[in-house]
């Protein structure tokens, strides 16, 4: 992809990725090393090194996220759950992606939109439903990202289930 033909939507139906983690983060500084739980929403594209131009070109297009360069891969990330809401997925409904990659979009989406609502909020507290909606979201979400391999489903989805066998329905 030449510079002077730089387009950021084949570049994500290509290497891009919309992302959803359950995040447990233990604080071992902390008396009795608790842990805590959130979820995590961001949006990817990686690339070999020598591509870094691409993708500084995509953070000033989205004028969002971050460019990172490990070994022989580049990788912008967006993981503000305010530039999320407020300028990629604006800008994801405005341009269209490709059949596989809009309907993991969608999906997305509508995970971002149940963390944005609980934003500051432990994951303790939050409503079951929405927890369960997140969960079953990833899995919906996993037949769009395999595109021809076999992919099997986030090794944190049992403790995000596990967590919320755990809330009252009503929290």
């Amino acid at each position: 992809m030449a510079e002077k033909n730089f387009d950021i939507i084949n570049l994500v139906n290509d290497s891009g990725c919309f992302d959803l983690q359950f995040r447990r983060d233990i604080r071992r500084k902390r008396a009795n090393s608790p842990a805590y739980y959130r979820w995590v929403a961001q949006f990817i594209i990686t690339a070999p090194a020598e591509n870094l131009g691409w993708l500084k070109k995509s953070q000033e297009v989205l004028k969002c996220g971050r460019v990172y360069v490990a070994k022989n891969q580049c990788r912008f990330s967006a993981q503000n759950l305010r530039e999320i809401q407020e300028i990629l997925i604006p800008y994801f409904r405005k341009n269209k992606l490709a059949e596989r990659k809009r309907k993991d979009f969608e999906l997305w989406e509508k995970a971002v939109q149940i963390i944005y609502n609980n934003k500051r909020k432990p994951a303790l507290k939050w409503k079951k439903s929405d927890l369960l909606n997140l969960i079953q979201i990833q899995k919906l979400a996993l037949k769009y990202k395999s595109a021809g391999r076999q992919t099997k489903p986030a090794k944190w989805i049992s403790a995000a289930e596990a967590l919320a066998q755990n809330l009252k329905n009503g929290v």
